[in-house]
């Protein structure tokens, strides 16, 4: 849980292991103050997001904020053969995975953040507004904002590719 968060909110692997140390690190420095008021999880979340946010800045100090397109973001499970497609097919799934991810990783820091909460690691408003600490209809316009760029960025690629007359140069130009 902890390791596809800090990698969906951070776009890259490259310190993935360090940020998810120092997650559990804060995590078993906080034990003692933790309250209950919430899940666990939801303070865990928390501590990952604080965590990707240091990230943030410390890339932004770095002038690193690029993601290489060469990058593996997907684990195994993804090479495996699928018996119910061909090549071609996952190919264009593969494709459009990394498209996604790659429009994800353009959205606002606060949006990537709670579109990842929502439907990646499945959290509830109630549990992003608490871990975020924002009001819920706060998280919704972001939400909604966020889904709306990313549909409209997904849009503008598919009609590039579609007026595109070999399918090198759809994959190529994201």
């Amino acid at each position: 849980m902890v390791f596809r968060t800090l990698l969906r909110l951070t776009g890259n692997r490259e310190h993935l292991d360090d940020l998810a140390q120092e997650v559990f690190l804060r995590l078993y420095r906080a034990l003692p103050s933790f309250r209950g008021d919430a899940l666990i999880t939801t303070y865990l979340y928390r501590i990952a997001v604080n965590v990707a946010q240091g990230e943030w800045k410390r890339r932004r100090r770095d002038r690193d904020t690029h993601v290489s397109l060469s990058d593996d973001v997907s684990g195994w499970q993804d090479r495996l053969p699928h018996p119910d497609r061909n090549a071609e097919e996952q190919l264009e799934e593969h494709e459009f995975q990394q498209a996604v991810e790659e429009q994800l990783q353009r959205l606002s820091h606060i949006e990537r953040t709670i579109l990842v909460l929502y439907h990646q690691e499945e959290r509830t408003y109630e549990q992003i507004a608490y871990a975020l600490g924002m009001p819920i209809g706060t998280i919704r316009t972001h939400l909604h904002r966020g889904r709306k760029k990313l549909r409209e960025a997904l849009q503008q690629r598919q009609t590039n590719c579609q007026s595109q007359e070999r399918r090198a140069t759809c994959t190529t130009n994201r």
